[in-house]
């Protein structure tokens, strides 16, 4: 298994999740509604949850005893430090959220569409990460099979909730006048960085092995940024949060299942 080829694979997937969520344009132009988007922000926050903890945070700690190291330094330091760089990203980037009317991150001369979708492309790095890495960890433990199939069902569960994240996407695009293929190809292309930071951080890991701990940890504290930042606070807006609620809680439990069970 070469872990440049498994990342982009795995990454590559997710990508096209995405990209199959965007073509739902070309067959709906209503409003996704209120509630169902309430529900796919919880899952996908369920979702990153799991895959935090089981596919990322436990496989470093593991890694990094193996190696013979403490592994509480990879874990914390890795979390610590991904979440600083999402926190520098959201400064930074230019971008806005689905029903906000001001943008965050630095001023900008971009449009209103390009920022919709760079808000999207921001909380997709991490998860490109966690798939790549994975697959990357799988390759360099090709004699185990289960570790193959810990990469394929994170990148399974992640592939699963980008489908509607695509949709999320191209559909208030398409709501703002824009042709139905520019509205798909801005969705698709949202998620085109997983598949760069996938195979990024495959390649960083080939370059120096000890690093694998803390880069797994790192793509931990990336998405559960996201999740605390915007994914919980969006799923619960509203008079009431049960369905961003019971979609976090449907979310965490598909990805604990698949984990468990592939894994």
């Amino acid at each position: 298994m070469h872990p440049i080829f498994w990342a982009a694979v795995g990454s590559g997937f997710t990508f096209l999740m995405t990209a199959f969520g965007a073509s739902l344009v070309f067959f709906f132009r209503g409003e996704i509604n209120k509630g169902v988007q309430r529900v796919f922000l919880g899952f996908a926050a369920g979702v990153m949850i799991a895959a935090s903890v089981w596919s990322l945070l436990i496989p470093a700690m593991e890694e990094a005893e193996a190696a013979g190291r403490n592994p509480l330094a990879p874990a914390a330091g890795g979390f610590v430090l991904g979440v600083l760089f999402l926190l520098l990203m959201d400064r930074l980037m230019p971008h806005l959220h689905l029903g906000e009317t001001k943008a965050e991150g630095l001023p900008s001369s971009f449009r209103r569409t390009t920022l919709l979708v760079l808000a999207v492309t921001l909380h997709n790095i991490p998860e490109g990460m966690a798939v790549g890495l994975s697959f990357a960890l799988a390759a360099q433990h090709a004699d185990s099979p289960a570790a193959l199939s810990a990469a394929a069902a994170l990148a399974l569960g992640m592939g699963i909730q980008n489908f509607p994240e695509g949709a999320a996407v191209s559909l208030p695009l398409r709501q703002e006048g824009m042709s139905a293929g520019k509205a798909f190809l801005l969705g698709s292309a949202s998620g085109v960085v997983e598949l760069v930071f996938g195979v990024l951080v495959a390649l960083a890991v080939g370059a120096v092995q000890p690093v694998m701990p803390w880069l797994l940890s790192f793509a931990a504290g990336a998405m559960m940024y996201v999740v605390v930042e915007e994914l919980v606070p969006e799923a619960s807006l509203g008079e009431h949060s049960h369905p961003g609620t019971l979609g976090a809680l449907s979310g965490f439990l598909v990805m604990m299942i698949l984990d468990v069970a592939l894994g």
